[in-house]
């Protein structure tokens, strides 16, 4: 359970951005990459501006709890993802003899 928030909503196990369909991982990644809460605002069309400043004002509040949060999504993605080696070996088979030819040129 996290804290609560007029900008922020858990919803089917995720944090979103109060009555919309933006991740609040989606807002934070590009907060992180130094994009100012009007390029973030513009870049998602359901967000208000006062919407991206109470969230990342939500995320300043709560650090290490929503670092933890994205540290155990990206964790259950990775271990989620199969190889392509396993769901389609034929392509797998492919694309290695490919890069064997490319890296055996370049010698």
């Amino acid at each position: 359970m996290y804290p609560v928030s007029p900008y922020v909503e858990e919803r089917n196990g995720g944090l979103y951005v109060a009555g919309t369909g933006v991740s609040l991982d989606s807002v934070l990644i590009r907060f992180q990459d130094g994009a100012a809460p009007e390029k973030i605002a513009h870049s998602f069309p359901a967000l208000k501006l006062s919407q991206v400043y109470g969230v990342i004002a939500y995320y300043l509040e709560n650090e290490r709890s929503i670092k933890e949060y994205i540290a155990e999504g990206e964790r259950e993605f990775e271990q989620s993802a199969v190889p392509l080696s396993q769901t389609n070996p034929e392509l797998f088979d492919r694309l290695e003899a490919v890069r064997r030819q490319i890296g055996s040129k370049r010698s």
